[in-house]
């Protein structure tokens, strides 16, 4: 899994693990530090949610262009700062008015721009370690792995948010209450939430000293086509045929993966409110686990080890994982031991169990698919991309089935809440959505990173996060419509586009196997 990889991998990822721990710090709480500070309902916090992260995934397009013409390693440097700013001017306290808007707003551009200059461009330098011979059979596992690394930042950021969250209000002799509405406490808890903008500044620095203290593994990925054609005359040159039939593929398939996009960044609105409004908040017995996210890491983790019993080529690093294997799971245990019974969750502890299903699958999903291709049965990347698409249906199915019975948002009283369904339904419904996400994100960007004609490898990269981004903002739909709309029609709406997705990317598959030839 991990043999054979160039440790200029493993820098990079760690790179992007700090800022994505920082960005979906920040992410787990937004809706509900607008709803808290500035009274906004679901529909108009959801809608700024929705712009937010459609110009976040729209800014890689045009830093991808300038990367394409004064290098991918400056941009990254320059999002590092752009980015440290805007979370800087979030987390300066300011009152609940127009100059906190504006405020508020400033501080968003600049993360929106920031990562438009480095999130792209940091997975081109990967893409990039992978042109070589040598290692180009790996580029699928190695994104991957790249994407498993996302993910383990993503998964302890919802849980560092409620912990801030919590000792904040405890600090005021308050404890989280979804239904307290009072002046005073909002307050404290829109005070609360804004910490977490501190905690992306500091995980940012701690990115940015891992990215240059290890900038040699990595330096000579940092290469944009006319200097790799300077070096080698042998690089790849592509006939204008060539270059037009990749650019139509890539198009294509971005195309398709806005509804992905759509339908799975519910995450953070309306799968958000319906754990606060429909999910029962207060865990008890075995569902706790669930919870407790160090439990979750030491399971997740102990997975790798787990498959390194199997996979090491010595005994003595079969034990050394084999011990390790069930000391995780014992810390697992005694970590769940200590949990109050019942315990009290936030709705925002269910954005970690996505990132959480990431890194304790990819192992599998990579096994899998690798046993697939040594049997001779390779499954392409638009194939996968198709499969994706059908699992995300699945996911909202299961959601659907939960909502049969319950009372609509538009028949709910302001501040009422129906907290009568077990997490269990919230879980499972992540757990299919991170399925359909396993078989469509990583190898998405493997694709474009193995398709994009070279001088426009940076714009390529920044049209797959352009594809995301018209799907987050078309994900505001379901919270625009939340309080209108009966909720069976809301996630029928999503169910109905990823099956019509689908069915078009099966559709075009052979096209496209064939212009990527």
């Amino acid at each position: 899994m991990f043999e054979g990889q160039p440790k200029g991998l493993y820098a990079l990822a760690l790179a992007n693990t700090g800022e994505r721990f920082g960005y979906y710090t920040m992410l787990a709480i937004f809706t509900l530090f607008m709803q808290a500070k500035f009274g906004w309902s679901e529909s108009h916090a959801g809608q700024i949610y929705a712009i937010f992260l459609a110009v976040v995934y729209f800014a890689p397009l045009f830093g991808g262009m300038l990367a394409d013409k004064i290098g991918y390693g400056k941009c990254v440097t320059l999002g590092f700062v752009t980015m440290f700013l805007g979370y800087l001017g979030l987390a300066i306290p300011t009152e609940a008015t127009l100059t906190g808007e504006i405020t508020m707003y400033a501080g968003l551009a600049c993360v929106s721009l920031g990562t438009g200059l480095f999130k792209g461009n940091l997975q081109v330098l990967v893409g990039n370690l992978y042109d070589s011979p040598q290692y180009a059979s790996r580029r699928d596992s190695a994104f991957s792995l790249f994407y498993m690394a996302i993910n383990i930042g993503a998964m302890f950021a919802p849980g560092m948010a409620k912990w801030i969250t919590n000792w904040y209000l405890g600090q005021y002799g308050m404890v989280y209450d979804a239904a307290n509405n009072s002046p005073a406490y909002l307050e404290v808890l829109y005070g609360g939430y804004g910490l977490c903008f501190g905690v992306a500044c500091i995980s940012l620095i701690i990115s940015a000293v891992i990215y240059f203290a290890f900038r040699n593994w990595f330096k000579h990925a940092d290469v944009t086509a006319k200097q790799a054609k300077e070096q080698n005359s042998n690089a790849e040159v592509l006939t204008p045929k060539q270059t037009k039939d990749r650019i139509v593929a890539l198009l294509l398939v971005f195309a398709v993966v806005i509804f992905f996009w759509m339908a799975f960044h519910q995450n953070g609105s309306a799968l958000t409110f319906f754990a606060k409004k429909y999910t029962n908040l207060e865990v008890a017995d075995n569902m706790r686990i669930w919870f407790n996210i160090f439990s979750l890491a030491l399971i997740a983790f102990s997975v790798y080890t787990g498959f390194a019993v199997f996979q090491s080529k010595k005994s003595s690093s079969r034990i050394i994982c084999g011990i390790a294997t069930l000391a995780m799971w014992a810390g697992a245990y005694a970590l769940f031991m200590t949990m109050d019974n019942p315990t009290y969750s936030q709705p925002s502890d269910f954005q970690q169990f996505n990132p959480f299903f990431v890194v304790a699958l990819t192992p599998f999903s990579m096994i899998f698919f690798s046993a697939l291709e040594k049997k001779g049965k390779p499954v392409s990347a638009p194939a996968r991309i198709g499969l994706g698409m059908l699992v995300a249906a699945i996911g909202f199915g299961v959601i659907t089935l939960a909502s049969t019975d319950l009372i609509s948002p538009m028949n709910l009283a302001e501040n009422e809440t129906q907290s009568i369904l077990s997490p269990s339904w919230l879980i499972s419904t992540y757990f299919t959505l991170t399925l359909a996400e396993l078989l469509l994100s990583p190898m998405g960007i493997s694709f474009v990173s193995k398709v994009a004609p070279p001088k426009y490898k940076g714009m390529m990269m920044g049209g797959w996060f352009v594809a995301t981004a018209i799907g987050n903002y078309l994900s505001s739909i379901p919270s625009m419509l939340w309080n209108k709309i009966p909720l069976m029609y809301n996630w029928g709406i999503l169910i109905a586009l990823c099956l019509i997705s689908a069915l078009v990317m099966f559709a075009l598959l052979k096209k496209l196997n064939r212009m990527t030839a």
